[in-house]
């Protein structure tokens, strides 16, 4: 369920609080003062700690103070036999996330430890958001052809179940988008939403960035760290460009989708993830697997749901709303006056072969607006649609 550090002076406290929380499923670690307690809160990642105040060498403050300077995002309880109201305000100002008076009432040990990892929850979701607004701001499916219709149905009939879902296309067709659109319609829209790019990844590294790993696993596992799984519990886990995943990570994905269970690099001991996966590739998967590189037995977990995301070029009565939807969000961003197109220039958009697909479109809307005049002409639109017309 989650890892928790007890930090107390008193051996009875410690072994009290450790059979409680093991009771409740948490793996639980000790140390008996505030200098141990700091060394093992800086190496490895835990849900919460608890910690005393009164300690000899080191006191529960003076942890608390030099673990905010570089792990705020730890919930920290203070607990104390001789707290009073003083002392309780001194700790919520140095970053405690809650103050406890001995004797530990058990039900309120259990309701702030469900409050702090709604607060874990809440921080990984809005850096999450925080790495995505960007990308996904007026991030509305836009399009009236055929297969985008058929797209946001499908999404509309996928989203509240838990199946899994596969979306394939060209690169910059729009993919992610149809990820998230699934995420945002189901129930699990309040929990995170995790994105990894397999492609983006080294093969060495993926299966730490997906499963996490224990200190010492490799030579720069300095500390504990929780993988993408873990991270997306409860949401959505979006597995970017899966072809290119490696076979090793494959298999451990594929037991992971079996049994809901990951183990860290380096580890023993299976953690159980509650995420729903969406998929995306731009391969032919089929043909991977007949040439061996992608295992059939995964493909068939994950294409529960197949979504096909068409190009650009086959959806060129959709390309007048894109750039209009477009134009006017890059307007905002560049904090210029909305510019428009004249007809001509929205029929010169339609005639260009769109090999680059939306992601292209974007683009080249964004160097219309800053060389262009209020109007967009369809002469421009032939000269900088072309870096090599334009720059020559």
């Amino acid at each position: 369920m989650g890892k928790i550090l007890v930090i107390d002076d008193e051996r009875a406290i410690r072994r009290a609080l450790k059979e409680i929380l093991e009771f409740e499923g948490f793996e639980v670690l000790e140390a008996e003062n505030g200098k141990e307690g700091l060394a093992l809160a800086l190496a490895n990642e835990y849900d919460i700690i608890f910690c005393d105040i009164k300690m000899p060498e080191m006191d529960g403050l003076e942890m608390l103070e030099a673990l905010m300077k570089s792990r705020q995002d730890i919930p920290v309880v203070m607990i104390s036999g001789h707290g009073n109201i003083d002392t309780a305000v001194q700790a919520i100002k140095k970053g405690a996330f809650d103050f406890i008076e001995k004797p530990l009432d058990l039900n309120r040990i259990l309701v702030t430890i469900r409050n702090a990892r709604d607060k874990n929850v809440l921080i990984e979701e809005t850096k999450s958001l925080k790495s995505t607004i960007k990308r996904f701001k007026g991030s509305a499916i836009i399009g009236e052809t055929e297969g985008i219709v058929k797209i946001k149905e499908m999404i509309e009939k996928v989203a509240p179940s838990d199946a899994r879902v596969l979306v394939t296309g060209q690169n910059g067709t729009g993919k992610e988008l149809v990820a998230r659109s699934i995420h945002d319609n189901s129930n699990r829209k309040k929990m995170p939403f995790i994105e990894v790019n397999c492609a983006a990844i080294p093969t060495e590294l993926i299966e730490s960035e997906l499963f996490g790993h224990e200190k010492g696993a490799f030579t720069s596992a300095v500390k504990d760290k929780k993988g993408k799984f873990e991270l997306a519990n409860g949401g959505t886990l979006f597995l970017d460009e899966i072809g290119d995943m490696s076979q090793s990570a494959q298999a451990k994905v594929l037991r992971a989708l079996q049994e809901n269970v990951i183990q860290r690099v380096g580890g023993e001991k299976d953690v159980k993830v509650d995420c729903r996966i969406v998929a995306a590739t731009n391969k032919d998967l089929r043909k991977e697997i007949a040439e061996g590189r992608f295992r059939e037995d995964l493909y068939h977990r994950l294409a529960v749901i197949l979504i096909h995301v068409p190009s650009l070029n086959e959806r060129q009565e959709d390309i007048p709303l894109l750039a209009e939807h477009f134009l006017g969000m890059i307007c905002t961003e560049h904090g210029v006056p909305k510019k428009n197109f004249s007809p001509e220039a929205l029929n010169e958009l339609k005639e260009i072969d769109w090999t680059g697909n939306i992601r292209e479109l974007r683009n080249i809307i964004e160097r219309l607006v800053i060389l262009c005049g209020a109007t967009i002409e369809a002469n421009e639109v032939k000269i900088f649609a072309n870096p090599r017309t334009y720059n020559s």
